[in-house]
Parts: structure tokens; C-alpha cells; sequence
């Protein structure tokens, strides 16, 4: 397939996202790998609930990133430097209100909401501790969500990266330290968490005060804007939400089959998560290229960046699915997973690696209609797949955790065919600032 213009324009955006995406899961791969080794399969499992959790709080904010993406990549391609960048200065005052109001209400709760996974006493007495601790980090991680939409939208996906890596790093380091080291135990896995996700967090507000500064766009909170930045991502909230019930759904079923069953699904929804957010790196592209050139009125730049991206999805879903069956036998070893576990997890890989062509494509497709502002479709479309995963969950529960992981699959392939039929239509192009 030889490299054109296009494919080096999709390419400078989508490679600097992978490595950013990537980091992102790695802060728990990080996390399981060292706790696997230090405290052990209860942990483990404690760390998964745990997960699970902060996973479908932070995801419900996705908004803040893709939102935000979209909004600055189009007002950009229209020309309206000092309203894109109004946008991301609001994005990131709604991240720190969100992440104080997830503190506030969930802190309490926490032992309520881990109770809900049916974990047995000492694996929830470890997640509560976990949780509570990781809390103290959301204002960080919904910052760094919406400073990197705002650079995404500003065709700068070198910048997170940058932050990414760093911020794996010093998580890798505390978290070695205070669990091996220190002997913390779970709570030092979550507190070297925090600590590296808010500098990063840091770091964002200190890149995007620059470019406003320069813009002369005013760093002061507007109700407004910051209402306005709330309101609009409504619909993408609900599409949102529907891919954290299918998600929490799955982990639940495994926690009532048994730790062995929970601890193999935790690493490999990790497993899952990272290679998902290696596909997204192509969505990533497509939010930002398919925002400017609708921004600037060029359908057909994005109907010729939407094909070229789809297969860019596809080719590099096989590669990865290739990955994981070459990689397959080492995982175990390398969380320590004792026997029962890592039969487990040695099976549930084969349905993992085999579903990633398909994940490739749907991945690219959804940043193409979120960079359009498709929301209100996307979150319709959220519901009937969600509405055709439930009743193959549920068959799924009998029959162990393989089976559980092809309801995935199905869920998947109702999501190709719902984005796939509006990606085939026009009614998505809509151009203007």
C-alpha cells in the first residue's frame, strides 16, 4: 500500500497518539504487574473492582477529550483561533468541577459501590482502600482528558505523548517504591497513581495558559462557556455510558465466577484496553482531520480521510490480533499468575486477538463521527448495541469466561454495523463553524 499525503497527515497525528494512548492503560497494566508480584491474586482481583470503577468514572468523562477535540479542531479549520482555544480554557474548568464533584459523592460511597461487584471481604476491604485513595486524582485525570483535546484539536498530538511517557514512568517508579519498597501494599499502588497523573495534569495547564496567553484568550472561568461545554457533550455522556454498562456488566459476571475467573478477565480487559487505545490512536486522527476539513467546508478531504483511515483501522487491528497470539504465552509470567489463573487467561486471549480487525474498524469509525459532532446518532446507536450485547451476556454467564468475552465480540459487531451504515451516508457532513 503505498504512502500518499494523506496517509503521512493521518500518520503524523495518529503515531504520536498511539504512544499517548498506549501510556494510558499502562498505569494499570503498571499497577497489576507489580501488585501481581508483591501482595498477590487477592490483590489482583481487589485492583480489578477497583479499576473497573475508576475506568467507568473517568470514561464517562471521555467527553472532555473527545468533545473538547472536536470543538477546537472545527473552529480551527474555520479560522477562529481565540474561540478554539475559549473552548479548551472551559473544557478544563469543567474537568476540575467534575473531579470535585466525584469526590465529594463517591468517597462516601465507596464501599457501597465496590459491594456491587459481589467481591468476598478481603478483596473489598483492598479495593475500598484503593478507590478511596484513587479518588483524590480525578480533578488530574479529567485535566489531563481535556488538555489533550484541546491539543488534539490543535492538530498537536506530540505534546501528550510527551506527557504520557513521563507520567508511566514516574507512575512505574512510585508505584515499585511504595509497594515493593516501602510495603504500602495496595494503598502505594493507588497513591503513586495520583501523584503522577497530577503532575501531568499540571503540565497541561501550564501548555494551554501559554497558547491562551498568546491568543490573549481570558483564563477566567466563564458560566457560560463552561455550561455551554457541559451541555453540548450530552449526547456523547449517553454514548458514553452505554459502553461503561456493557463493560461493567462483563466484570461483574466474572466476579461471580470465581477470583481465579476475575483475576484472568482483569488482566486481560487490561490487555483489551491497551490494545484499544492503540486502535484509537487512528480515531484520534480522524476527530482532528475530520473536524477542520468540516470546519473548513471540504466533504470531499473527508470522505477521502474516512476511507483511507478505515483501512489503516482494519490492517492494523490484524496486526495487533497477530500480536497477542505471539505474545500469548508469556503474559501469564509475567503477572505471576498461578496455574488456575493463567489457564484461564491463556484461553480468554484467543477471543481477544481474533475480535481486533473489527475493533480497528469500529474504532476509526466512531473518532470520524465524533470529530464530525455526530453525538446525538452515536448515542442512539449506543443504546442498540448496548440493547444487543445484554441478552448475550447474560447466555454468556453460563457457560465461563470465553463465552463471556464472545458477547463481547457480538457487541462489537453490532457497532460495525450501526457506524458503519452512517458512515456510508451524508446526513453526518455538516460543515461551518
Amino acid at each position: 500500500m503505498p504512502i500518499t499525503r494523506q496517509d503521512r497527515e493521518i500518520l503524523r497525528l495518529a503515531v504520536p497518539a498511539f504512544g499517548a494512548l498506549v501510556a494510558e492503560p499502562l498505569f494499570l497494566l503498571a499497577d497489576y504487574a507489580i501488585v501481581g508480584h508483591g501482595l498477590g491474586t487477592t490483590a489482583v482481583g481487589a485492583l480489578g473492582v477497583a479499576g473497573a470503577v475508576l475506568a467507568t468514572l473517568v470514561n464517562l468523562c471521555v467527553f472532555l477529550a473527545y468533545g473538547t477535540t472536536a470543538s477546537v479542531a472545527r473552529q480551527t479549520g474555520a479560522g477562529n483561533h481565540d474561540r478554539a482555544m475559549r473552548s479548551g480554557v472551559d473544557g478544563i474548568w469543567l474537568a476540575l468541577a467534575i473531579g470535585a464533584a466525584l469526590i465529594a459523592v463517591c468517597w462516601p460511597l465507596a464501599p457501597a459501590i465496590v459491594d456491587l461487584f459481589g467481591a468476598g471481604p478481603e478483596q473489598a476491604e483492598q479495593a475500598v482502600t484503593y478507590l478511596r485513595i484513587s479518588l483524590l486524582g480525578a480533578p488530574g485525570m479529567l485535566v489531563v482528558l481535556a488538555g489533550t483535546g484541546v491539543l488534539r484539536g490543535l492538530q498537536d498530538t506530540v505534546t501528550p505523548l510527551a506527557v504520557a511517557v513521563g507520567s508511566f514512568v514516574l507512575n512505574a517508579v512510585l508505584n515499585a517504591w511504595f509497594v515493593l519498597g516501602l510495603g504500602w501494599g495496595i494503598a502505594g499502588s493507588a497513591w503513586g497513581t495520583v501523584l503522577a497523573q497530577t503532575l501531568g495534569a499540571a503540565v497541561y495547564v501550564i501548555v494551554v495558559v501559554r497558547a491562551a496567553r498568546r491568543l490573549r484568550t481570558s483564563l477566567r472561568p466563564d458560566p457560560a462557556g463552561v455550561k455551554q461545554a457541559g451541555t453540548a457533550s450530552f449526547a456523547l455522556l449517553i454514548r458514553t455510558i452505554c459502553l461503561r454498562i456493557v463493560l461493567l456488566v462483563a466484570t461483574v459476571i466474572a466476579t461471580r465466577m470465581g477470583q481465579a475467573e476475575l483475576a484472568a478477565y482483569a488482566i486481560a480487559t487490561q490487555v483489551w484496553t491497551m490494545l484499544a487505545f492503540a486502535l484509537d490512536a487512528i480515531a484520534i486522527a480522524g476527530q482532528a482531520i475530520t473536524g477542520r476539513a468540516l470546519g473548513a467546508g471540504d466533504v470531499a478531504a473527508t470522505r477521502a480521510a474516512t476511507r483511507r483511515m478505515v483501512v489503516w483501522g482494519g490492517w492494523s487491528g490484524v496486526v495487533l490480533g497477530l500480536a497477542v497470539l505471539a505474545v500469548r504465552p508469556l503474559l501469564p509470567g509475567l503477572f505471576d499468575a498461578d496455574p488456575h489463573v493463567a489457564a484461564q487467561l491463556l484461553a480468554v486471549l484467543w477471543p481477544v486477538a481474533l475480535f481486533q480487525p473489527i475493533c480497528g474498524v469500529v474504532f476509526v469509525l466512531d473518532g470520524v463521527l465524533i470529530g464530525a459532532g455526530d453525538q446525538r446518532y452515536l448515542a442512539w446507536a449506543g443504546v442498540w448495541t448496548t440493547l444487543a450485547y445484554l441478552p448475550a451476556a447474560l447466555v454468556a454467564a453460563g457457560f465461563g469466561i470465553v463465552a463471556l468475552w464472545c458477547a463481547l465480540g457480538v457487541w462489537m459487531v453490532a457497532r460495525l454495523i450501526t457506524l458503519g451504515r452512517r458512515a456510508v451516508g451524508t446526513t453526518w457532513l455538516v460543515t461551518g463553524a
